[in-house]
């Protein structure tokens, strides 16, 4: 039987743990421990040398495998060191993390168990690995000793197999032996502080080792990563690059998700250049969208003038870009381009394309490098042509989306009376975040593919848009990951109704973390996204819709301290809907229902080729022949 009078682990040397914890939070990292090697558990010691990287925000749901850690984070958390935001789904805290980087460049970190917990966080983390978002996973794992099957590990005679499956999403390291942390910890950082490609990084902490004492050199402890910027030497490369900008007409700019924090840099170099930008999903905001040299966003589901400056380019400038299919078409985006400089410090990512110049190195530092050999020859000059085509299509694209944005209601056969088109009804949303300087988070779907289409982003962090994996749920979850933020932002998650059901756990968690914030329902009864690629493929819809009506007032109503509003279908009820919503101090859903139909005005269109269904043999055949 288990004693329950005898403490072990944290609560046995409780004392002198809230004793560090209390010199800790005045500040005083170095002073806060009775000299340079300190002995404590290992749960301590790896708050202490998280905290030392500056990881202060923890999501957790505290399972078996966590209890020892979780009482560390208690202590640590009444005496002001750390924020616990306690969730209800680990998906949910997954993206609210993601989200949390995202925003705040700061690192949190998720803790949960093994089993489903552990496989549902990871699950999560595809998010933060697939938008080179660093955070850190902290999962509880089976006991070193090997005494029978620890409940909801995977049930199979071989060690360690959530470190592998770890390891296989990004980087894992088990602590197996609570000595190695310090080289977990070097590890960790490298991982969730890549310069170039961050993403999440999975410690494995056994149930048995979290408790056991473990002696400490605080000042060898790694900090967080900062390495300083590189750039390439003059060279053969940079001539080639040199040549390429002043000798083609026909020049484009793709800024892919890289470029965030370098908008700057992608401005500077347009502009000197004069040449025309085409951004990814991930990338508004990077330019200003008025920004005559600004061709909006291309690809599968680009822009009219986007997709236009791709395909008569002659050659392409990628920045910060992975190549993403859906941003290129699947290899095909550029029918014309006979050459590819790419600037990117991944070297995976650097040599995407065939016929490349390769500048590697940090963005920022490479194109000032660039720009100074440059000087003023940039070509700009000989593109004088290519711009004006550009801008004219530009200006195609700004009436085709005022047509569609300005969209009176349509009669909807599900809704029974006309309802606002669901581009028209998210521009209003947008428009009014943008206003009060709200961060609007897009979920997957239909809702994105419109979304990206239509902000009217001038920087980036304007709008957060999961597009690299897409996943549904991330929008709304995103909302906690401004819980526990002095002076954060007000968030906005547009959301569908099928990304909103996969995970509404925020109309508890939003109210018990004070967040505030608005989830803007757009209900339209179907997958829309697939509903239109399976009509463009196959010319018939299956399985795409459902017949139950759900109502998301009363659902969200429930919940005490959301408020609950029906949108209407009308622009004048959308918008008094909106400054209700506005207006709650706290978590508001606005519930708003958009046609679903056959009318062009439904959506905001596709102007690219993807490599799916029954387009799959004709793509791959530009592929194939493709110059770059």
């Amino acid at each position: 039987m288990l004693d329950k009078n005898r403490t072990t682990g944290a609560a046995q040397g409780a004392p002198q743990v809230r004793a560090r914890a209390e010199r800790l939070a005045q500040g005083r990292f170095e002073e806060a421990f009775d000299g340079p090697v300190a002995t404590m558990s290992l749960s301590e010691a790896l708050v202490v040398a998280l905290l030392k990287q500056g990881v202060r925000q923890y999501y957790a749901i505290f399972g078996h495998g966590s209890t020892d850690l979780g009482e560390i984070l208690r202590i640590y958390s009444e005496e002001g060191v750390v924020e616990v935001v306690n969730c209800r789904n680990e998906v949910e805290m997954a993206h609210a993390a993601t989200a949390h980087a995202w925003i705040t460049g700061s690192t949190p970190a998720v803790v949960t168990s093994i089993g489903p917990g552990g496989l549902q966080a990871m699950a999560g983390s595809l998010a933060a690995a697939s938008n080179g978002v660093g955070v850190y996973h902290i999962y509880g794992d089976e006991t070193t000793r090997g005494e029978g099957y620890n409940m909801q590990q995977v049930p199979k005679p071989e060690q360690g197999v959530f470190g592998k499956i770890g390891a296989l999403m990004g980087q894992s390291y088990t602590l197996h032996t609570p000595g190695a942390l310090r080289e977990c910890m070097r590890r960790g950082t490298a991982c969730v502080h890549h310069p170039y490609k961050a993403g999440p990084f999975y410690i494995l902490a056994p149930i048995n080792t979290q408790p056991q004492e473990v002696a400490v050199n605080i000042s060898t402890l790694p900090g967080r990563q900062s390495v300083p910027a590189v750039q390439p030497v003059a060279g053969p490369a940079l001539e080639a690059a040199v040549a390429l900008l002043r000798g083609t007409d026909r020049l484009v700019l793709k800024a892919g998700g890289g470029t965030r924090g370098h908008a700057e840099a992608v401005r500077r170099l347009a502009a000197a250049a004069g040449i025309p930008v085409v951004l990814s999903p991930g990338s508004t905001g990077v330019m200003p969208d008025a920004d005559p040299l600004n061709m909006h966003v291309g690809g599968s589901k680009g822009s009219i003038s986007g997709n236009f400056a791709m395909a008569g380019a002659e050659a392409v400038i990628f920045v910060g870009s992975r190549g993403v299919c859906q941003a290129d078409c699947s290899g095909i985006g550029y029918p014309q381009a006979q050459a590819v400089l790419n600037i990117n410090g991944d070297l995976d990512d650097l040599q995407h394309y065939a016929n490349t110049i390769a500048l590697p190195g940090d963005i920022t530092a490479v194109t000032e490098l660039l720009l100074g050999a440059l000087g003023t020859e940039t070509g700009a000059a000989r593109r004088a042509q290519w711009r004006a085509d550009c801008a004219a299509k530009k200006r195609d694209w700004t009436r085709f989306k005022a047509a569609r944005l300005a969209a009176e209601p349509i009669g909807d056969a599900v809704w029974g009376q006309p309802v606002l088109p669901q581009p028209a009804a998210i521009h209003m949303v947008a428009s009014a975040a943008k206003a009060r300087g709200a961060v609007k988070f897009f979920d997957a779907g239909d809702v994105q593919a419109n979304g990206f289409q239509i902000v009217e982003d001038d920087a980036p962090g304007e709008t957060v848009t999961e597009t690299g994996a897409s996943y549904m749920g991330f929008a709304a979850s995103a909302l906690l990951g401004l819980a526990g933020t002095g002076g954060a932002p007000y968030g906005v998650a547009f959301t569908g109704d099928g990304s909103f059901m996969m995970n509404p756990q925020i109309l508890i968690d939003a109210v018990e973390h004070r967040v505030r914030g608005m989830v803007a329902l757009f209900d339209n009864r179907r997958m829309a996204a697939i509903t239109d690629l399976q009509i463009a493929q196959y010319g018939a819809e299956f399985r795409t819709n459902d017949s139950v009506a759900v109502d998301y007032v009363a659902l969200a109503g429930a919940v005490s301290g959301v408020r609950a509003i029906w949108a209407g279908t009308t622009r004048g009820s959308l918008a008094a809907a909106l400054e209700e919503g506005f207006a709650h101090d706290g978590l508001s859903l606005l519930h708003i229902p958009v046609y679903a139909g056959r009318d062009p005005l439904a959506g905001m269109g596709a102007y690219g080729s993807w490599n799916v269904g029954n387009w799959v043999e004709d793509v791959q055949a530009k592929y194939i022949a493709a110059p770059i």
